[in-house]
């Protein structure tokens, strides 16, 4: 398992962003590295938790449980065949390109460790947005995204450390329960009946996240265990 590239962002105008100010930092480029990786903030107050690396919006994007946006090679490449088209490191926003690494069917509270300092924590699934269609510009974009269920993995920083393209990823901790990234992903978006189920993440879930299934559980009902 491991780390293909570290991709930056810097902002850039665009008439399809959901940014305030009309600029987006979806479009990234591999760095040579090192890069430094930290936990940033709170989200809304703070960005990316990748050094050098750019949001527009910090209302949807960054903070402490999306410090950090991993997608896979393999689903880059799938998504080539399905497009007809190259799909470099960084076109899906995402910092870290990976290989070997199962990112989809990680679970919440997974944890990796990448290189020989940095620890990360899975904590969510992406989920697709506007200013990514916009980029994209793929018709019907962000449902097709959304039923291919490969939507790659937030994670936030619990040991802050350098990293290199190249160094090697290891899950070093995998909790006891069912929510992995894609079951997560289903949850917040097209089955929101698994909702409740997605409590199991315990504090890798970001707090915003709890208060969503507990408002679904006051006007719905149900328990944890769906």
């Amino acid at each position: 398992m491991q780390l293909l590239s570290v991709n930056l962002g810097k902002l850039t105008a665009a008439d399809y962003t959901d940014s305030g100010i009309g600029v987006t930092g979806i479009g990234k480029r591999p760095a040579p590295g090192p890069v430094r990786v930290f936990a940033p903030g709170p989200k809304g107050a703070a960005g990316s938790g990748v050094e050098g690396d750019e949001i527009g919006q910090w209302r949807y994007h960054g903070g402490d449980h999306q410090a950090v946006h991993a997608y896979a090679r393999e689903d880059l490449d799938w998504w080539e065949g399905e497009l007809g088209r190259e799909l470099p490191a960084g076109l899906f926003g995402e910092n870290f390109t990976t290989a070997g690494v199962d990112v989809n069917g990680a679970l919440l509270g997974e944890r990796w460790r990448v290189g020989p300092d940095l620890l990360l924590e899975v904590s969510s699934a992406r989920i697709p947005c506007r200013t990514f269609q916009g980029a994209m510009a793929e018709p019907g974009w962000v449902k097709r995204f959304t039923q291919a269920r490969r939507p790659g993995a937030y994670l936030r920083v619990i040991e802050e450390g350098q990293i290199w393209p190249g160094d090697r990823i290891e899950i070093v901790h995998r909790p006891d329960h069912e929510v992995s990234v894609e079951f997560w992903f289903r949850a917040f978006t097209t089955e929101r009946d698994l909702l409740p189920r997605t409590l199991a993440a315990g504090t890798a879930m970001a707090p915003e996240k709890h208060e969503t299934v507990r408002e679904y559980l006051a006007k719905y009902g149900g328990s944890t265990r769906g």
